[in-house]
């Protein structure tokens, strides 16, 4: 192991010994002389001194003590499949003398954030508990425990989120708020009984994601132009489109970002409540006590708001609220569960909304899915085969990337996501279409100038991604023409 200072002292004396051939000594500018002297000590040489301003220094923490090895874990891990990381709640990093149960789901949630991983799956069975990450949208095993480490897991977990840890029969839900170095970030904790004991999932909130503008979620230039300009009226609904996962809720507080200059009244009602945003007023629904999505979109509409954002448009009654609103001078973002963005026109009529309500307060429509990006840093091009040009609408031989895998992507070929879009405007042709209740197909030809599958092949054609990530998307697309 690399020789470090210990944590509590590296970050409050502002000093850290940085490995190297030679090693140096961060100093952040408030350090004291006797801490780098005893720095020099712990070293036993002399190091290159490297001075830094605060907030290098605090990002240096996290990274150089994220690597430091758990001890004592030998009765919860063994035979070599301790975890590598020992970090602690509050603080993470600050792990000194706690039990290792505690230290191992510390490491665990740790590992999970500066890996990028948005959420933590811990699976009990009868041989063993696996633990799981959810990176970049696929799950990779990372640990196995043996059964008995199960219930001290949990219970841990249940503490952290302050939930009952006597009871094991109904499902629970909470939320704890951790840092990591000056790092923070909120954990959304599920528990669910199953066969082999309660499975628990932790969602990773970073305050990272919500902090992301429009024009770095991977909207294509022309959709983004028409999304911003849907974005600017004064009133109607704008809803986004796709499946679970799809990054939905990071496309809405994006546009939140944008519509948040201080000079309206922006009001939300959430299940749940994921990121904070300054400014604006977030209500989080809750069903126990009669809070609904339309009880609370009927408050909101009391409060004076300019902007009014629904979670999701889940029933007819949320559903002719959000209407009502938008015909009454409210610009209403929210999101519907459809295939695509004509898709939402349809399910708006499921909820037994009239078309031409429909056609008088929609604006826009966004339909959305993710996809990961290939690894900078070992991409390779070759040739597209032939079948697959075929299924992708591109020409054979046709240079694309190749994810091969490197240290830097953890051998996956893949590092982060972006978000494939297809747009449409209500508007025009596409309005009276939507007013005469017209199918998908006659609204998608007179208003969708890209459709996810040519965001799809554009992205592959840009070596952004790779033809086997892509072809979920076409997949699709085939499936809806058989069923149409």
């Amino acid at each position: 192991m690399s020789l470090r200072l210990p944590y509590a002292f590296a970050r409050r004396a502002g000093v850290e010994i940085v490995p190297g051939d030679p090693p140096a000594l961060a100093i952040r500018p408030d350090a004291r002389p006797a801490a780098v002297l005893e720095a020099r000590r712990v070293a036993r040489r002399a190091l290159q001194p490297r001075p830094m301003d605060p907030q290098a220094f605090d990002r240096l923490l996290p990274e150089l003590h994220a690597l430091d090895g758990v001890a004592d874990l030998e009765d919860l891990a063994p035979d070599g499949e301790a975890p590598t990381l020992a970090l602690e709640t509050g603080d993470l990093l600050d792990s000194e003398g706690e039990a290792p149960v505690v230290r191992l789901i510390n490491a665990l949630v740790a590992q999970a954030v500066q890996q990028g991983a948005s959420d933590i799956h811990l699976e009990p069975g009868e041989e063993g508990m696996s633990v799981r990450l959810r990176r970049d949208g696929v799950m990779e095993e990372v640990l196995r425990l043996p059964a008995e480490a199960a219930p001290m897991l949990v219970s841990r977990v249940k503490v952290m989120a302050r939930l009952d840890i006597a009871e094991r029969r109904l499902p629970q839900d909470g939320r704890i708020s951790l840092a990591l170095g000056a790092r923070a970030f909120d954990v959304r904790v599920s528990t669910l009984p199953a066969r082999g004991g309660e499975r628990v999932v932790l969602r990773i909130l970073d305050q990272a994601a919500v902090a992301l503008s429009l024009d770095e979620l991977g909207f294509e230039p022309a959709t983004l132009r028409a999304f911003t300009e849907a974005l600017d009226q004064p009133n109607g609904m704008i809803l986004v489109t796709g499946p679970t996962g799809a990054g939905k809720t990071t496309t809405l507080y994006a546009a939140l970002r944008r519509l948040n200059t201080g000079k309206r009244n922006i009001l939300t009602v959430e299940d749940p409540v994921e990121y904070a945003v300054p400014g604006v007023g977030q209500t989080q629904v809750d069903p126990r006590v009669g809070l609904t999505f339309a009880t609370g979109l009927r408050a909101i509409l009391r409060q004076d708001p300019d902007v009014v954002l629904v979670g999701e448009i889940r029933d007819r009654e949320t559903a002719e609220i959000a209407v009502q609103a938008a015909l009454t001078g409210h610009l209403v973002l929210s999101t519907v569960h459809a295939n695509s963005a004509a898709g939402a026109v349809t399910r708006l009529r499921d909820f037994g909304i009239e078309p031409f309500l429909i056609a008088a307060t929609l604006r826009a429509v966004v339909a959305q899915r993710l996809v990961r990006l290939v690894c900078r840093a070992c991409v390779e091009q070759e040739p597209l085969p032939a079948a697959l040009a075929q299924r992708l609408g591109l020409a054979p031989g046709t240079p694309v990337a190749r994810a091969r895998g490197c240290p830097a992507c953890r051998m996956t070929g893949y590092s982060r996501r972006t978000g494939l879009f297809e747009f449409i405007r209500i508007s025009g042709e596409v309005r009276r279409l939507v007013a005469e209740g017209a199918d998908e197909a006659r609204i998608e030809a007179a208003g969708l100038a890209m459709s996810l599958p040519d965001a799809a092949r554009a992205a592959v054609r840009d070596l952004r991604t790779t033809p086997a990530e892509a072809l979920p998307l076409f997949l699709e697309e085939r499936a809806a023409g058989a069923l149409a």
